[in-house]
C-alpha cells in the first residue's frame, strides 16, 4: 500500500487538488476535527459502505495514528480500490481542520 506524509497531504490541500479522503476514526474522535473535505466512515463500517466508493478514484485513508487506516486500506485494496495511507494519521497532521 502506498503511503503519504502529512506534509505531502497539506501541499495537495493547499493546491486545491481534488482529493478523496476517508477518515476511519470513531464519532467521538471526529468531533475533534477532520481534514477539510474528508468523508467519515468508521473502520467497522468500511465493508458495508465500500459500495459507496468509486474504484476509479484513489482514496487517502486517515485515522488517529495510521494503524486503523492501514487496516481499512488493506481491506479496500483487497476489494480492488486504490488507497494511500496517511503516515502518522491525525497525530502527525498539523494543517487546517473542519468541524462537522
Amino acid at each position: 500500500m502506498k503511503t503519504m506524509t502529512t506534509d505531502e497531504l497539506i501541499n495537495l490541500l493547499d493546491a486545491n487538488e481534488d482529493l478523496n479522503i476517508i477518515d476511519v476514526r470513531e464519532d467521538f474522535e471526529v468531533e475533534e476535527g477532520v481534514i477539510p473535505g474528508a468523508v467519515h466512515i468508521p473502520l467497522g463500517s468500511i465493508p458495508e459502505r465500500a459500495g459507496e466508493l468509486d474504484k476509479s478514484k484513489e482514496y487517502i485513508m486517515v485515522c488517529k495514528g495510521g494503524v486503523r487506516s492501514a487496516n481499512a486500506g488493506e481491506y479496500l485494496e483487497s476489494q480492488g480500490f486504490q488507497v494511500v495511507n496517511l503516515e502518522g494519521g491525525m497525530m502527525a497532521y498539523d494543517g487546517e481542520l473542519e468541524f462537522k
